[in-house]
């Protein structure tokens, strides 16, 4: 599935307005390179049309902020912030990993160098404050304000916590399925989780549905970062915008290779630890592949997503939601259970 349901243009508008208010009081050039990642404006600075990336956050947020009876008017600084909060992350993981390439385009650091590049995630992760003091416009109280402030900053840190883990398992070959969810929960999970946290907490008071939705997001998010997993690998590289098989190209620790080194015998076994362990080309890509549909890898992180999905439409049947919001939740967990992008 290619096509993003409906639910994600209901509000990519406002989402879009509401970040490029946020923008508008930084005329800096460092703020173009803002801009630039955020798909407004091609790098010599003419303006582009077409939308970068899914918004599927502030999106998450409008959404469970209107399930719960609220107005979704009220939670777009929320939604704004967790736009940045992502894109931030972004920016930076791209100078991690050395990807040249996001959303068919160069990246930040590709085109600016990867100190501006710095500058730009930084900068982008500050404004965050900028777009959640909008709140107040929109009659949000104070205790409620600090409420989301502090529940971007703890995602924030599981988020790069997240990050500390997955470029630290890309030295390590004693990565099992735990450490990796581990990971993923903080590098993933943390944000979506936070997401639906806080546009419901933007609706209602009642804590016991707020952490359901917060539940929710998390089974969501887990869902998301394997199917990404199994994207890296076995992805449309037209469709996907990067090479095919890159996660593989940048060894990193993804479901399946995990998979695959605690259950990979003998030769396969040795192969894996020789491309996997020093950083060095030893093996190929080919190999590693082969190895993979060996041991089934593919197969079993299909089945973790499923899981993952299924456990989200159960969370989901529990709370309560407006039967419009419900409906949009449920055609959004079937989007992101098969996607290819």
């Amino acid at each position: 599935m290619n096509k993003l349901p409906t639910v994600f243009e209901d509000h990519r508008q406002a989402i879009d307005g509401e970040l490029r208010a946020v923008l508008a009081e930084h005329p800096s050039p460092l703020y173009d390179m803002l801009r630039y990642h955020l798909g407004w404006i091609d790098e010599r600075g003419n303006d582009r049309t077409e939308p970068a990336g899914k918004a599927l956050r502030p999106t998450l947020c409008l959404l469970a902020c209107e399930a719960v009876g609220g107005d979704y008017r009220a939670a777009l600084p929320a939604a704004a912030a967790l736009e940045l909060v992502h894109n931030f992350s972004l920016i930076h993981d791209d100078i991690q990993d050395g990807d040249e390439q996001r959303r068919h385009r160069p990246t930040v650091w590709a085109v600016w160098g990867q100190a501006q590049a710095i500058n730009a995630g930084t900068a982008m992760r500050v404004l965050v404050n900028s777009a959640l003091k909008r709140l107040e416009d929109h009659g949000v109280s104070p205790a409620r304000r600090l409420k989301i402030q502090e529940l971007l900053d703890e995602a924030s840190l599981r988020l790069i916590e997240g990050q500390y883990l997955d470029i630290d398992y890309e030295k390590r070959l004693d990565i099992t399925v735990a450490d990796y969810l581990r990971m993923i929960e903080g590098k993933t999970g943390a944000l979506i989780a936070c997401a639906l946290e806080a546009g419901a907490a933007l609706g209602t008071d009642d804590t016991e549905i707020i952490e359901g939705y917060r539940q929710l997001g998390l089974a969501i998010g887990l869902s998301f970062q394997i199917r990404d997993d199994i994207l890296g690998i076995w992805g449309n590289q037209d469709v996907l915008g990067k090479p095919l098989a890159s996660d593989i190209i940048r060894r990193k620790k993804t479901l399946p290779i995990v998979h695959a080194l605690e259950h990979a015998r003998d030769g396969c076994r040795a192969q894996l630890e020789a491309y996997y362990g020093n950083g060095h080309s030893q093996g190929s890509v080919p190999d590693v592949l082969d190895i993979l549909n060996r041991v089934g890898a593919r197969d079993y992180a299909l089945r973790m997503d499923g899981g993952y999905t299924r456990e989200a439409r159960a969370i989901l049947a529990d709370l309560p939601a407006t039967d419009a919001a419900r409906k949009q939740f449920e055609e959004l967990i079937s989007f992101l259970e098969e996607r290819g992008f």
